[in-house]
């Protein structure tokens, strides 16, 4: 998906924060207009984590409506993808939100966002590899227990 960054100029442009290459949207940009019940339907979050979120940073400014409720746009919707990918690596709060900083501060950023996600990298490469021992464990002792029931069936 395509998250849009803004320039000083404050002209839209792709931005390098994708979480996916392409997008697919219930509707097509112009008519983007969510409400936060069906952007809790659609990400699976609460609308109370989504005005957390808001509150502490780590989305970017959510429009309005006359009334004051939150309007979502695609955007809002890719760059919350690209918030639980963060989420999943393990990735602290603080963390993300030091990252949304620096995607609000521009592309001078880019070496320091490079750097807070080579670091988050080699977290998960860590945890991949601590995973990939455990599942080596348990399919050692599923292999003892099925030899044993086969043991026993054929005695």
């Amino acid at each position: 998906m395509t998250v849009m960054e803004t320039d000083n100029a404050g002209n839209a442009a792709p931005a390098v924060c994708s979480a996916t290459p392409t997008a697919t949207h219930p509707r097509p940009d112009g008519q983007d207009r969510y409400t936060i019940s069906e952007v809790a339907a659609r990400t699976g979050l609460s609308a109370h984590t989504l005005r957390w979120y808001e509150r502490i940073g780590l989305m970017p400014h959510v429009d309005r409506s006359h009334t004051g409720q939150r309007r979502f746009t695609n955007r809002d919707l890719d760059w919350l993808e690209l918030v639980g990918k963060l989420r999943l690596t393990g990735m602290p709060v603080a963390g993300m939100v030091r990252y949304a900083e620096l995607v609000r501060a521009g592309d001078q950023t880019y070496p320091e966002r490079r750097e807070l996600l080579e670091s988050t990298r080699e977290d998960v490469l860590r945890r991949i590899a601590e995973l990939q021992d455990t599942l080596s464990i348990l399919d050692f002792k599923i292999g003892i227990y099925a030899d044993a029931v086969e043991a026993s069936e054929g005695a």
